[in-house]
Order: structure tokens, then sequence, then C-alpha cells
């Protein structure tokens, strides 16, 4: 006989049972509804009107949330490793602001952190393609970390030399006051946000802010081809790639047969495509 702990293990992990997928999609209205109230609640002519509404339904969400983050932990295999995982931190992390409010005011407006937990709509849906596109993009994330590190620590370089010319030839009278300050404007100026609260007004000065425009649009294209280029590698490495039926891990070994965490027999090895 299945006990309570097993059926609800099922029905909240379970995304393949309809008990499972309509707890999933409850859950999703309710994380939606939570973060709808929060963003009312911060405008001053609805929290005045309705201010003793909102708080109701803050508490009522909190509750609910800390209840399902008890029950999780309850029925999960290993309860430690849910609650150090993505989810479990968010889930965490989306009831702490309320109760953080009886003692910091303001705090509860955090709640909006809770819209991250409706990325568990790729559960109920299954949309398994689309996660394996998004494994390919952290594949490729990962292998250029140190090229991008590298590429960042330049732009900072060349960041501070044109915040520091600009200093020099513009100087205080025009906005320039510190040298910090002139890093700010450059900053503005290589990511073509453009605020203009600080401009130059010597010709020198626009001459070297035209040539920051320019490296900003080349500084763009940058890291842009290095992930692009890396995204490509991982698509080949994921050609051989199985996904396992039982609990959906990737990155099995090419002469495995059954699945390292769960046992289920793995498909065969074929080309991604081919099938």
């Amino acid at each position: 006989m299945e006990t309570l702990r097993q059926r609800w293990q099922r029905i909240i992990f379970g995304t393949d049972t309809p008990a499972g997928q309509l707890f999933d999609v409850i859950l999703i209205i309710a994380i939606l509804g939570s973060v709808v109230a929060v963003m009312l609640d911060s405008v001053s002519s609805l929290r005045s009107a309705y201010g003793a509404t909102f708080y109701v339904l803050e508490w009522f969400f909190t509750l609910l949330f800390t209840l399902e983050y008890m029950v999780r932990l309850w029925v999960s295999e290993r309860p430690l490793r849910y609650a150090r995982s993505f989810f479990g931190i968010v889930d965490l992390l989306s009831i702490i602001p309320t109760y953080l409010s009886l003692f910091i005011p303001g705090s509860n407006y955090l709640l909006t952190i809770r819209a991250l937990r409706v990325l568990r709509v790729f559960r109920v849906m299954k949309l398994a393609k689309f996660m394996g596109e998004a494994n390919q993009l952290g594949i490729a994330l990962i292998r250029t970390r140190r090229k991008i590190a590298i590429f960042m620590f330049s732009v900072f370089v060349v960041i501070i030399i044109f915040g520091s010319l600009m200093y020099v030839v513009e100087g205080p009278h025009n906005g320039f006051t510190s040298i910090p300050r002139s890093i700010y404007w450059a900053i503005v100026t290589i990511t073509t946000v453009g605020y203009g609260d600080i401009s130059p007004q010597t010709p020198f000065g626009q001459l070297i802010a035209s040539m920051a425009m320019i490296t900003g649009y080349a500084i763009i294209a940058v890291p842009t081809g290095i992930v692009t280029a890396e995204i490509s590698a991982a698509r080949v490495s994921m050609r051989y790639e199985r996904e396992c039926p039982g609990c959906h891990r990737h990155n099995h070994d090419p002469d495995a047969r059954f699945c390292l965490q769960c046992g289920t027999e793995l498909p065969k090895l074929s080309l991604k495509g081919e099938d």
C-alpha cells in the first residue's frame, strides 16, 4: 500500500501524473498571484485603499508557500540536497522576506523573487527540447568563463584609460570632477547607454568621446562571437547525448546501459536528429 508520504511525493515531484501536473499548475497560479499582489501593493494609491487586503494576501501566500516548502522537505528522499538545489533556495528565499518584514520594514517587497519560481513551468510542460538548448548555453558559458573574464578585465582597463583622459582634458569645470566620475561617464558611453548627465565640451574631449563610442560597438561584438563559437562546439558535443527516461538525467558515458542516478535502462546511443 502506498503511504501518505509516497503519495505526496508522487504528486509534488511527479509531473508525469495528472495530479502532479495539476499541483504544479495551481502552484504557478499562486506564485503569479502573489507577485501581482506585491507589485500592486507598491502603488501608493492602491496601498492606501486596499492595504489591509494586500497584507492578508501577503501572509496567506507566505503561509501557503511555507507549508509547501516544509512538505517538499518531508517527502524528499534527500531533504538537504533539495534545500541546496536551485529551486530549494528560491523556495526558501520566497518566504523569508515576509517574516523579515516583522523586524525590517519594507523588506516584504523582496517577495518579487517569487517570480523565479515560475521557472517550474518547464517541468510542467516538459519542454525537453528547450532544456537541451539551455544545457548547450550553460556548457558554452562555462567553457568561455576564462575568456570572458580576460575580456572584461581588458574592457575595465580601457574604461579607466578613457575616464582618466577625459578628467585631464575636460576637468572639473565641465562636469568631470574626479576620475571615478569620469570612469562612470566612460562606462555609460562605451555601453552605448548615454544618459547625457555628463558630456564633453571641448573639441579634443569630443574626439575622445567619439573614439569611446566606436570602441563600445566593437566591444559588444567580441563576447557574442566567443559565446557563439562555444555554443556551436557544445551542440556538436551533445549530438551523442542521451536522456534517461526515468529521471531525465543527461551526460551519460557512451558505453553506459543504465542510468547512474536512478538505474533506468538507457535508450540506445544514436545521433540526435537521426532517431
